[in-house]
C-alpha cells in the first residue's frame, strides 16, 4: 500500500509497482488546457490516473489495462479514491481499444513498457508490463494520433536513449513537441528519462529543460519537491 496525500494505491497485484517514473509523469503532465477528458494508456495500479484526477477537474478520466489483475487493482483503486466518479478503467489491448473509439480525448498520458532488448525475466506478468513489444511505439503513437482531440496533448515518459526516436515517430502522425524535461537522478549521473509533452501544431521551439531529481541519497532538489509536492506525504 502506497500512501500519497490525496488518496491510496493499492500494489500488491500489479507486476509493476508505484515508482518515480509514474509519480514523474501525473505530476508533470501539462493540464494548463484544463483537459475535459483524459485517457490513461497501460495503467497499472492507476497511479497516474488518480494524480490527474487530483490535479485537474476533468469529468471523464479513462484508464486501460491490458492485465487482469493490475486491471482489478486499478479499478479497486479508483472506488477507494475520492474521484470515484470521475475515473473508469478498461480491461483491453491498446489494439482492442482503438477499433471502435467513440472518444476523443484532450489530454493522452503514458507510461509505456520500456525493454525493447531482448531480456526477459521468467515472471510473464512483469515482462508484459515492462517490455516495449507488449506496446510498440507505433503503435502507441498511432492511437494517440487517433484519439486525442484537436487542441489536446499527448504525454509520455521514456528512456532518454529513446527521445529522438519517438519524436521522429510522432512526427510522421504530425505530433509535435512542445514541452520535453530530461531527468537526472543526481547532478553528476547521466540524463536516465525523458518527459514528452505533443500536440498537434507544430512548435518549432518547444519548452526544452532539466529535472534533477536527488543533492544527495534521499536529499531531493527543490524542483522535484515541487513537482511532487501536492502527493508525497514527506514534502
Amino acid at each position: 500500500m502506497f500512501q500519497f496525500k490525496q488518496f491510496l494505491v493499492a500494489q500488491d497485484r500489479c507486476a509493476m509497482k508505484v515508482g518515480t517514473d509514474g509519480v514523474l509523469l501525473g505530476a508533470w503532465a501539462p493540464v494548463n488546457h484544463n483537459p475535459f477528458s483524459i485517457l490513461d494508456i497501460g495503467a497499472g495500479t492507476g497511479i497516474i490516473a488518480l494524480m490527474l484526477a487530483q490535479r485537474t477537474h476533468a469529468e471523464q478520466i479513462d484508464a486501460l489495462e491490458i492485465d487482469e489483475e493490475a486491471y482489478e487493482q486499478a479499478v479497486d483503486n479508483f472506488e477507494n479514491s475520492p474521484w470515484g466518479d470521475r475515473l473508469f478503467c478498461f480491461h483491453a489491448g491498446l489494439d482492442e481499444f482503438i477499433e471502435e473509439p467513440e472518444d476523443e480525448y484532450d489530454l493522452i498520458v503514458s507510461n509505456p513498457p520500456f525493454y525493447a532488448e531482448d531480456y526477459k525475466t521468467e515472471n510473464e506478468q512483469r515482462d508484459l508490463a515492462r517490455f516495449q513489444d507488449a506496446m510498440p511505439f507505433e503503435e502507441l503513437i498511432e492511437a494517440a494520433d487517433l484519439l486525442l482531440s484537436e487542441n489536446g496533448i499527448f504525454a509520455v515518459i521514456l528512456p532518454f536513449k529513446e527521445e529522438k526516436n519517438f519524436i521522429a515517430l510522432a512526427k510522421e502522425s504530425e505530433l509535435y513537441p512542445i514541452k520535453i524535461t530530461r531527468v537526472k537522478g543526481n547532478s553528476t549521473s547521466a540524463i536516465k528519462r525523458t518527459l514528452l509533452a505533443f500536440s498537434r501544431n507544430e512548435n518549432p521551439e518547444p519548452e526544452i529543460d532539466e529535472l534533477i531529481i536527488e543533492i544527495d541519497r534521499h536529499v531531493y532538489t527543490p524542483e522535484y519537491i515541487e513537482l511532487t509536492r501536492e502527493f508525497y506525504l514527506k514534502f
